[in-house]
C-alpha cells in the first residue's frame, strides 16, 4: 500500500476496541476536528458515547470489519489483543497505526522478549515453557524465583505466578491451564516506571517524562512525575523506547514498562514490557503536560507534527477502582482535582473505572 496522505480536519479515524482507552482517543480527536469511528463487539462499549460512529460486531466478522475500514481514513487499536486476522484484514484496505509487526511482537511475551534480547536491550532472563520437560530446563537455566506468565492475554497480574522454592515443577506447570508460558528471572526491583512516547509518521520521536507507577494486587494504583531517579537513568529508559520505536517502524504513542534496579554500578532500568498503544501510566498528560498522551497518539497516526511533551508541575494520577468511582461528588470538589469517569456499568472490585489527576506548580 503506498504511504498514506496526512488526514486533514473532518478525516475519519478507526479505531477498535471500545474501552476507555479508545473513549479518551476519541475525545482527543474532537478538538482536532477529526471524526472516530469505534468497531467493538460490547454495545455497552464506553467509547460509543463520544465517537462519531459506532460499529457494534464480533472482531471476527469479516463483512463488517471491509465496510468499517472503508468508511474510514486509518485504522488503530485501544488494546493489544485484537485478534492477528482481524489486524490483517483492516490493513489491507486501510492503513493501520501502529502496523501489525508491533501488535504481532507484543501480543506474544516470547516474542516481545526475544525481541528485546535481540535489541541488545536489558531484559530479565527468560526461557519457553510449554510442558514439564521444558519447565525443568527453564529453571535450569533461570533459577528460582521466577515468574511464570502465559505468553498470551495476560494483563493486570493475570495468567501468572511467582515460581518459589517449594513450588513443584507439575504444580506451576498445571496453573498455566495448558496454556504456552514463558518462565522468567525474577528482577529485585526498587521501582516500577514507565515511558510513554510516541512516534510519528516521518519518524519524528518525543518523549514524556519518565514516570514512577505504584500497584496494589498487580493493578496500578498510582502515577507519578517525574519520577524519583537520576537524569542518566530517565535519558537510558527513554533511549530504549526510542530504539524499540524505531525499530518496529511504529507510528503513535507506546508505554515502555521498565523495573528500576540497583546494583553495585548504581541504579539502571531493566525492560519489562512494550505495551503497543496509548497507557495507563500516561493518563497524567491529559492535565499535566502541553499535549495529552491522546492527542499525540492523533497527531501521530494522521500524519500530522508531535506536540510538546513538556510537564507542567508535579503530577499524581490515581486510579479510581471499583466502588472508588462512587466518591465522584467529593473529588469534583476537591479544588485542583481532574475527574475522569469512563462510562462504565456497575463497579466491580479492581475494575478501572475513572481516574483523578492532581498537577502542582
Amino acid at each position: 500500500m503506498a504511504s498514506p496522505l496526512p488526514l486533514v480536519p473532518g478525516g475519519r479515524i478507526g479505531i477498535l476496541g471500545g474501552g476507555q482507552l479508545g473513549r479518551m482517543i476519541a475525545l482527543a480527536a474532537a478538538p482536532l476536528g477529526l471524526k472516530t469511528h469505534v468497531f467493538a463487539p460490547d454495545p455497552n462499549s464506553p467509547a460509543f458515547d463520544v465517537a462519531s460512529e459506532r460499529t457494534v460486531a464480533a472482531y471476527e466478522d469479516e463483512a463488517a470489519l471491509t465496510l468499517f475500514a472503508d468508511a474510514v481514513d486509518v485504522v488503530t487499536y485501544e488494546f493489544e489483543n485484537v485478534p492477528a486476522e482481524t489486524a490483517r484484514l483492516v490493513a489491507a484496505h486501510k492503513p493501520l497505526f501502529p502496523n501489525e509487526r508491533a501488535l504481532a511482537t507484543t501480543q506474544d511475551r516470547l516474542s516481545e522478549k526475544t525481541f528485546l534480547r535481540d535489541l541488545g536491550l536489558p531484559t530479565p532472563a527468560f526461557a519457553p515453557v510449554d510442558d514439564r520437560g521444558s519447565m525443568a530446563a527453564a529453571l535450569g537455566a533461570v533459577g528460582r524465583p521466577a515468574v511464570l506468565k502465559t505468553r498470551r492475554f495476560g494483563y493486570d497480574g493475570k495468567g501468572q505466578v511467582l515460581v518459589r522454592e517449594g513450588l513443584g515443577i507439575d504444580q506451576a506447570v498445571a496453573m498455566m491451564g495448558g496454556q504456552p508460558a514463558i518462565l522468567e528471572a525474577f528482577v529485585p526491583f526498587r521501582a516500577e516506571v514507565s515511558v510513554i512516547a510516541a512516534r510519528s509518521r516521518s519518524g519524528e520521536f518525543a518523549a514524556y517524562d519518565v514516570v514512577e507507577n505504584r500497584h496494589e494486587n498487580h493493578i496500578l494504583r498510582s502515577s507519578h512525575v517525574p519520577a524519583a531517579i537520576k537524569p542518566e537513568t530517565a535519558a537510558s529508559a527513554v533511549a530504549i523506547a526510542k530504539k524499540i520505536a524505531e525499530a518496529l517502524d511504529y507510528v503513535g504513542v507506546l508505554g515502555v514498562e521498565l523495573f528500576l534496579v540497583d546494583g553495585p554500578a548504581g541504579e539502571r532500568v531493566v525492560v519489562n514490557e512494550i505495551a503497543p498503544r496509548v497507557h495507563n501510566s500516561g493518563h497524567w498528560t491529559i492535565e499535566g503536560a502541553e499535549t495529552s498522551q491522546f492527542e499525540q497518539h492523533v497527531r501521530a497516526i494522521a500524519g500530522w507534527p508531535l506536540g510538546s511533551t513538556r510537564t507542567r508541575g508535579q503530577v499524581v494520577m490515581t486510579n479510581l477502582l471499583g466502588a472508588e468511582a462512587n466518591q465522584w461528588r467529593d473529588l469534583l470538589a476537591e479544588p485542583g482535582a481532574a475527574v475522569h469517569l469512563y462510562g462504565k456499568g456497575a463497579p466491580e472490585p479492581g475494575r478501572k473505572m475513572g481516574h483523578v489527576t492532581r498537577v502542582r506548580n
